[in-house]
């Protein structure tokens, strides 16, 4: 069953992958780098000092020159066009760097981010201060220490955000004074001959070891600190915040004992894991991936809040030369027992596969590295790391011939040449969509499921019980998976976004990051098509279904309805598409301004962040929710500019669904009275730029106690019956009186 789920699972991502390459590839052919548009509005004097303007951007590598007088001094890159830096919100984190002829950064500027993280109580201005102190960083050092030759200056609250700024200034830095010379550094050489490789031999051919075993020949590593040594480590540190609050216990008490094994290697796969777990593992990895165990137990646990809050471990990560990575829930398995019987027990045993893009080589050595942190305020925490280091043992590796230079006989050399990975950032979205593939079935389903009931609309509303729980049940799925677990909140901001890229270097990649987003608006657009803008305003949208529960919990409870009058009604539904029409004015002038104003949206604060916010934007959004008690859905009638856009292309639906009699509006006003949004006007009509489709109204098409017509066509049913039945007992009644009888 588990195979057929994936199977199942895998067709669908395949299927949407090819559909958004083809796509794809119709609007742009090659990944161009995206430094030229941040440099726009940065004074190249306050990344290279001394630089008076730019140079042209250079054809071999994604970075323009520093110049003064003429001759460069420096050279200006972007982050993300040589590293993958997916940040908290699984969206890229660009920023700004420069580098000297000496390997020195010399100036940081943090660009643009979608970090949500960052809006909870947490000023942009920190962030960008934290980010602007790596002026002066040494590239040499920091390439001889592997990356950690620096003290990593932490903003609590946003680990994940400073760790993957940090990570990406450190490598995409290398690999631009790499492949420029700066320093002294060169492209590191790879033999491409000989060349180590794992040994992968058959299940019948894998010795069988113990735990001591593992231990003793390295195939398992581990790192034991007890409290006295991370009290010193923290100490040493220099800050006094943390010295002043040591771990509390025995010095000899064991702080964390953290051991790492390479479980993609068969033989210490197969006795670790065991043969029926070693074959779940083969068949959860990728051809040709690898996966690490990491096992733990102590005081301090090695997986982080960042794990329980938003899917990101951010206190490990694994680092081999100059690359690194931090792992997804995506990425992680736990493991229930170690399977050999001397094995020792651990409070957490977790299985972690090595994402492809880290081009991680299982021969070379790799080290993972562990952040311990230390409260020293309410809010404030002090960081120190420590590295466990991992080189897998040589009998599990085998050396593979070299290949030859034809002109020299000697080993054919290879540059790993630091070029703008604009190919690594195109398939960034694949990899995105990779790791939430559950996600993107259960919400292809939903659709799916929804877009059945449209199209069966009278079948399925024929039993109001029916169609009233199945309305509740969906709009609990909206709010809790898509809303606060997806984060699947469309915005108008993505329409303003969308714009603005037409008129500028169009790029599907920013709107493939996060697949959900992309799903629901491919749904909706063929939803307008159809039926309009109410399948996702009242379906779909978090916010709605949180307005409208809240509402019926209202109801529930007796809270009195607020009905307003159709007169004031049919003035204050225009206000939304004001507000949509000045945003998008703004958008024109400044997307970052427009994106400011959008906050009218309480989206964000709602259900993005969960009302963990400042305050203002809390009370606004609960006073929306507030006056949404006594009127249904009040900020989807009059102020939602999302609506007022999509009901603009939804006046091009090609079929109008929702049936309506002649007797509507006259006499009867039953539906308009009913309807939650006050979508129908007093003669009866649906304005279907305000209908949110909630299939009421079809409901009360067909109910036999409700809708007038139902109820006369009933009664002359009855009567007819009635009639036959009288007419069939008379004819009986002759028959038995006949003489012939």
């Amino acid at each position: 069953m588990q195979d057929f789920q994936k199977s199942c699972s895998n067709l669908i991502i395949t299927s949407l992958v090819v559909l958004i390459c083809t796509i794809t590839s119709l609007a742009a052919a090659v990944a161009e780098p995206l430094l030229p548009k941040f440099l726009e509005e940065i004074d190249v004097e306050s990344l290279v000092p001394g630089a008076d303007r730019f140079g042209e951007l250079r054809s071999d590598i994604a970075v323009f020159p520093a110049l003064k007088d003429g001759e460069p001094i420096g050279y200006v890159f972007l982050t993300s066009d040589f590293v993958t830096t997916t940040g908290y919100s699984g969206k890229p984190i660009h920023v700004v760097a420069g580098v000297d002829k000496d390997a020195k950064v010399t100036g940081v500027k943090l660009v643009k981010h979608s970090e949500p993280i960052i809006l909870i109580g947490i000023p942009d201005s920190r962030i960008q201060a934290v980010t602007e102190n790596y002026a002066g960083l040494d590239l040499i050092k920091e390439a001889e220490s592997g990356g950690s030759a620096h003290e990593l200056e932490i903003v609590s609250g946003a680990t994940v955000t400073i760790m993957v700024i940090d990570d990406s200034i450190i490598r995409a830095g290398l690999k631009v004074a790499r492949q420029l010379g700066l320093g002294g550094l060169e492209p590191e050489l790879k033999v491409s001959g000989p060349k180590k490789e794992l040994l992968r031999p058959a299940g019948e051919d894998i010795p069988v070891s113990d735990w001591q075993t593992l231990g003793g020949d390295g195939s398992v590593r581990s790192l034991r600190l007890d409290v006295g040594q991370v009290n010193q480590a923290f100490a040493e540190s220099g800050d006094q915040r943390a010295a002043s609050r040591p771990e509390k216990g025995d010095p000899e008490d064991v702080f964390i004992d953290l051991n790492l094994a390479l479980i993609s290697a068969p033989e210490i796969g197969r006795n670790l894991l065991g043969d029926e777990e070693y074959g779940n593992l083969l068949q959860w990895l990728d051809d040709d991936q690898e996966a690490i165990l990491v096992l733990g137990r102590g005081k301090y646990s090695f997986k982080g809040s960042g794990y329980v809050r938003g899917g990101i471990f951010d206190r490990i990560q694994i680092i081999q030369g100059d690359n690194s990575a931090r792992f997804f829930d995506k990425q992680h398995r736990r493991l229930g027992r170690l399977a050999p019987d001397d094995a020792p027990s651990f409070t957490e045993l977790d299985i972690f596969k090595i994402p492809a893009e880290m081009e991680f080589d299982p021969a070379q050595p790799f080290r993972l590295q562990l952040l311990v942190q230390r409260a020293v305020g309410p809010v404030d925490k002090a960081f120190i790391t420590f590295d466990l280091g991992y080189r897998i043992p040589d009998r599990y590796v085998r050396t593979v011939s070299a290949d030859l230079n034809q002109a020299t006989g000697e080993p054919q050399l290879t540059g790993a040449v630091a070029t703008s990975d604009a190919d690594q950032l195109s398939h960034l979205w694949k990899r995105i969509w990779q790791q939430k593939s559950v996600e993107v079935a259960l919400l292809i389903a939903a659709i799916g499921v929804l877009t059945a009931v449209f199209f069966f609309q009278m079948q399925v509303t024929r039993n109001e019980r029916f169609t009233d729980w199945f309305r509740i049940g969906f709009l609990i799925f909206t709010l809790f998976f898509l809303g606060w677990y997806a984060n699947a909140q469309l915005s108008v901001v993505n329409i303003l976004a969308f714009f603005s890229a037409l008129t500028a270097d169009f790029s599907w990649s920013a709107f493939l990051m996060d697949p959900l987003i992309f799903i629901l608006w491919f749904s909706v657009a063929a939803s307008l098509l159809f039926w309009g803008r109410g399948v996702f305003c009242g379906w779909l949208c978090p916010f709605g279904a949180l307005q409208e529960l809240t509402n019926k919990i209202a109801r529930y409870f007796n809270v009195r309805q607020i009905i307003v009058p159709w007169g004031v009604h049919e003035r204050l539904w225009p206000i939304k598409y004001m507000i949509f029409l000045g945003l998008f004015g703004l958008s024109l002038y400044s997307l970052e301004l427009a994106e400011r104003y959008a906050e009218i949206e309480p989206f964000k604060t709602a259900i993005i962040l969960k009302f963990q916010r400042s305050w203002p934007y809390v009370l606004f959004a609960v006073a929306l929710l507030a006056v949404g008690l006594f009127i249904e859905r009040f900020y989807c009638r009059y102020l939602c500019p999302l609506g007022a856009a999509l009901a603009i292309p939804g006046r091009m639906r090609m079929f109008d669904w929702l049936k309506r009699y002649k007797e509507c509006g006259d006499p009867c006003m039953r539906c308009a009275k009913e309807c939650m949004v006050q979508a129908i006007h007093p003669e009866g009509t649906i304005n279907p730029n305000e209908c949110h489709q909630c299939l009421h109204c079809q409901v009360l098409y067909q109910h036999n106690t409700k809708c007038p017509v139902c109820v006369i066509t009933a009664e002359k049913r009855a009567k007819f019956r009635g009639k036959n039945r009288l007419a069939g007992k008379n004819i009986d009644e002759l028959v038995n009186a006949s003489p012939s009888k």
